[in-house]
């Protein structure tokens, strides 16, 4: 599978736009403008938003949409990107119109044949986006938070509808095939087309974000991870063309209730973290207090530095990091420990990503605790509790994981427990740790009245099934 390369994107997407018209899917040969010249200025709208994003839009950015797209140096759209200040825009709601002719055609199967194998929205996607970090590559200035938070929301509405579409493909389900047409109408200089680093149709990378974005509910979470991945990505296209790049701490501090996902998300983060080169091995260790707090002094720096060395090339994921400060007051090693992983977050800052995780107001105590603890840690993630219909969700799938499903009966028992669980939400309410729990009694009940059945072997909707009575109250 060939790197995603912005000429050959523009090219299939002209061939996109042209199979489109003369199918005629959703009347596209009476669309005004033509599909090729919407697609067009649709970039440049999307490029000059992105541009202006950081309120200045540079001479080099202008030249490049300018050239990429074929534009004449008098067209209003490139003529409107003069000003050198912008009050920055905001991210349209609107996916680009071509977009939705090609999701149309994708969904329904209406190209015959289908030279694109149904994903021709995947193609202008992919387009969009590579359009996207080569503009922000350019910057001969930082890139900002509020560059890459344009980029992934304009990202996030094209994939919202793709998905609810059911035509979003992964990386390694996408079999772009290599389109030619008859005429290279953006005839863009061969120099300004380099692959873009990191983007690629094959890329597992674009697994581990599928998968991310697989997750019930985390959509703040989602968001923050998809914004961090665009920044790096970006930072490394500048760091191969000799330009300055931006010192990033990529360091990241979770909070949230138990069962809310953060061990979940941490892995992940290793996951991406190798696969765009930042992290060597990204393995993930995962440890608290006791892992790392020892009872005399000078075995606690030990300790935790064993601990540090085995996760050199990966993520050290420290959960309820905020008991390691609680007593430090009162002659605690916990100190110690903070003091050795401050010093080894200094020293392989390219080498080692430190996740702290806990709850919200303990761990605020928890930065607060060191004059220079805060400051190592550039990201900060919310996790929210799950809502009643998201934790309902995560039972129906981790049952069909296992081969199991509700009945109708018991899914009503069932939603009427998780609600009720999370309406009052008592001191030992776990999220989706509750809901494993709840699950695993579950199976147990359903094993128990199972095995006294006669012929129940034989039967796999017996076998399969999960009735009201196996369904365990918390309080039970």
């Amino acid at each position: 599978m060939e790197q995603l390369d912005l000429r050959d994107l523009l090219n299939k997407s002209n061939a996109i736009c042209d199979a489109l018209t003369s199918a005629n899917i959703g009347n596209a040969r009476t669309a005004s403008p033509r599909l090729s010249v919407q697609l067009k200025n649709e970039l440049a709208l999307f490029g000059a938003g992105l541009a202006r994003a950081d309120g200045v839009v540079a001479d080099d950015e202008r030249e490049f949409i300018r050239t990429t797209l074929g534009f004449s140096l008098e067209s209003p759209i490139i003529k409107g990107m003069s000003k050198k200040a912008y009050v920055p825009t905001p991210v349209p709601d609107e996916v680009p119109s071509v977009l939705k002719y090609a999701v149309v055609s994708d969904a329904a199967g209406k190209l015959q044949p289908d030279p694109f194998n149904r994903q021709a929205s995947m193609v202008i996607y992919d387009l969009f986006k590579v359009f996207g970090t080569s503009i922000l590559a350019l910057r001969t200035h930082d890139v900002t938070d509020a560059d890459v938070a344009y980029l992934t929301g304009y990202l996030e509405h094209m994939e919202k509808m793709l998905r609810e579409y059911a035509v979003w493909r992964p990386g390694s389900q996408k079999s772009y095939q290599t389109v030619e047409p008859a005429v290279d109408l953006y005839a863009v200089p061969a120099a300004k087309m380099t692959a873009t680093p990191g983007v690629s149709s094959d890329d597992s990378l674009d697994e581990a974000l599928a998968e991310l974005s697989s997750l019930i509910g985390l959509e703040g979470v989602k968001r923050q991870v998809n914004l961090l991945v665009n920044l790096i990505q970006v930072q490394k296209m500048r760091e191969r063309q000799g330009m300055k790049v931006a010192d990033i701490s990529k360091h990241m501090v979770f909070l949230g209730n138990p069962g809310t996902g953060k061990t979940t998300v941490a892995r992940l983060v290793a996951r991406i973290y190798r696969l765009l080169g930042v992290l060597r091995k990204g393995q993930l260790v995962e440890v608290d207090r006791s892992g790392l707090v020892r009872g005399y002094i000078g075995q606690t720096a030990t300790r935790t530095q064993e601990v540090i060395d085995e996760a050199l090339g990966g993520v050290l994921f420290i959960d309820e990091a905020y008991a390691l400060t609680v007593d430090k007051d009162q002659g605690d090693f916990g100190q110690e420990a903070v003091d050795t992983l401050l010093k080894a977050m200094e020293d392989h800052r390219d080498d080692l990503v430190v996740i702290v995780a806990g709850y919200t107001e303990l761990m605020e105590r928890f930065l607060d605790s060191n004059p220079g603890l805060r400051s190592r840690f550039g990201t900060t993630i919310r996790f929210d509790d799950y809502t009643a219909e998201q934790l309902m969700a995560i039972l129906q799938q981790k049952l069909e994981w296992q081969e199991y499903r509700l009945s109708p009966e018991a899914e009503a028992r069932a939603r009427e427990l998780i609600e009720r669980r999370v309406a009052e939400k008592p001191e030992n309410f776990a999220n989706a740790r509750d809901i494993r729990n709840f699950m695993e009694h579950a199976i147990a009940n359903h094993a128990t009245r199972v095995a006294r059945l006669e012929g129940a072997g034989e039967s796999k909707e017996i076998l399969g099934t999960i009735q009201p009575e196996d369904l365990q109250d918390w309080d039970s």
